[in-house]
C-alpha cells in the first residue's frame, strides 16, 4: 500500500511548483522543444531539466531526443492516470467517508 501512495504522491509533486504548471501549460498546445520551453520561461537549463525529470517520473509528461534537444509532450495515459488519482482523494465512498480510502492500482 505505502508504494501506492508514494507513487501518487510522485504524481501530486509534479503539480505542486509554479513553474511546472507553467510547463504544463505550455505543452496543453503540442510538443515543444527543450528550447522553445527555456525561451518561454526565462530559466536556465538545469532547472528546466529538474522539473522535466520531476513531470516525467510523474509520467505526465514524455520526451523524446531529436539531436541535441529533448522535445516534450503530455502523455495522455499519464495524464488520464492524474486525474484518476486525484479523482479518488476527493470522492466519496458510498457510506459517504473518504477515511480509509485506499488508491487502486
Amino acid at each position: 500500500m505505502a508504494t501506492t501512495y508514494t507513487e501518487a504522491a510522485k504524481v501530486f509533486k509534479a503539480f505542486c511548483d509554479e513553474n511546472r504548471l507553467q510547463i504544463l501549460a505550455l505543452l496543453r498546445s503540442g510538443e515543444k522543444c527543450a528550447c522553445k520551453l527555456l525561451d518561454d520561461l526565462h530559466i536556465t537549463q538545469p532547472t528546466l531539466s529538474h522539473h522535466m525529470k520531476l513531470l516525467c517520473d510523474a509520467g505526465v509528461v514524455q520526451g523524446r531526443k531529436e539531436g541535441k534537444w529533448v522535445h516534450y509532450s503530455i502523455d495522455p495515459v499519464g495524464a488520464e492516470r492524474a486525474v484518476e488519482l486525484l479523482r479518488q482523494q476527493v470522492s466519496l465512498d458510498a457510506s459517504g467517508n473518504t477515511a480509509g480510502r485506499t488508491l487502486r492500482e
